[in-house]
């Protein structure tokens, strides 16, 4: 057990120990294209996706920061598309407007995990549709996208970990991952591993949402992945990644992406940004509270959404004004 050393470089103050051989660092497919971006053209552009894990100061810029130091004369462009409380069903749908839309994106690494539990309590099915919906979305539009997945954990899946059983989402995901041959970093599990030996605490860890020590832990194992994948001489040329013919499952939101609803004709429903500072009560101001959201005012009123598909899901703002919405669709009842 050797402390590596690519930990100093976040600037922490404490040294985190990784097991050379682990096997919670799940290495699949190559990484090469990225490495060939990064090393040979100079430039690169690294997205982000998840909920609360990723959109907060924690592991996304300490492996942005380590890229930046081992590839010093590389211009990198970050993307930060974790959104609090999502979950991969939410970023299946969002994935065109909000990481595709940025251009080539080179490496993506993805977090959902514990929001597909916690937030969403999704059954197997809806864990399976919505991370497939990332990946094989971002892999038919960008093939040669490098994806790393990370499965972060909260105090349930722990217990269930640390009791010999797999949590439901984790296991979903990675039938997903291996049709894909996407890697993972077992996050959830190398925590499991660390409290049962001793050498951490849930506390040190930091809770879901991981303090320092926790964090540099994720990003100390995603750093021994690419650096490992990196330690051969780059490849001439990108190679695109095989995408499995059939789906995983063939309702999965591969095909996912943003309507624009219409405000109605009568002006019941209007596009504006509301005073939230006159309604009582607290609103998440991020990220949508400063947009201009589609609102009515009074009980009955209707709006249309023309859609052609066979999901449709809405955002609806949590916040003191909040309302109740009934769907009627094709005419069926609400």
């Amino acid at each position: 057990m050797k402390p590596f050393a690519f930990v100093a470089a976040f600037l922490l103050p404490f040294c985190v120990i990784v097991a050379e051989q682990n096997r919670n660092i799940i290495a699949r497919g190559s990484y090469a294209n990225s490495q060939l971006q990064f090393e040979k053209n100079k430039t690169g552009r690294v997205a982000f996706m998840g909920g609360s894990i990723t959109q907060m100061n924690g592991y996304r810029p300490m492996v942005g920061n380590w890229l930046a130091k081992r590839f010093p004369k590389t211009k990198f462009e970050f993307v930060n598309a974790g959104i609090s409380s999502t979950c991969s069903t939410t970023g299946a749908f969002r994935l065109r407007s909000q990481v595709l839309a940025k251009g080539r994106i080179d490496l993506f690494f993805i977090e959902f995990a514990v929001n597909d539990d916690q937030d969403a309590g999704h059954a197997t099915r809806e864990c399976i549709r919505g991370m497939e919906g990332i990946i094989r979305q971002a892999r038919k539009a960008q093939p040669n996208m490098d994806i790393v997945v990370t499965h972060f954990v909260n105090p349930g899946m722990l217990e269930q970990l640390r009791s010999g059983k797999m949590p439901l989402p984790m296991a979903a995901h990675e039938k997903v991952l291996k049709a894909y041959n996407v890697s993972t970093i077992f996050l959830a599990r190398e925590v499991a591993d660390q409290i049962d030996a001793g050498k951490l605490t849930w506390k040190v860890f930091g809770g879901t949402h991981p303090k320092p020590a926790g964090n540099a832990i994720a990003a100390g194992m995603i750093a021994q992945l690419l650096g490992t994948a990196w330690s051969k001489p780059p490849v001439k040329d990108t190679s695109p990644h095989a995408v499995p013919w059939k789906p995983v499952d063939g309702g999965s939101y591969f095909n996912g992406h943003f309507l624009l609803p219409e405000a109605s004709a009568s002006t019941a429903w209007t596009w504006h940004v509301p005073d939230w500072k006159k309604i009582p009560g607290g609103v998440r101001s991020n990220p949508f509270a400063g947009k201009k959201l589609l609102t009515a005012e009074k009980p009955g009123k209707e709006t249309i959404l023309k859609f052609e598909g066979r999901a449709l899901g809405a955002y609806v703002l949590a916040g003191p004004d909040a309302g109740t919405l009934e769907v009627s669709i094709d005419g069926s009842e609400y």
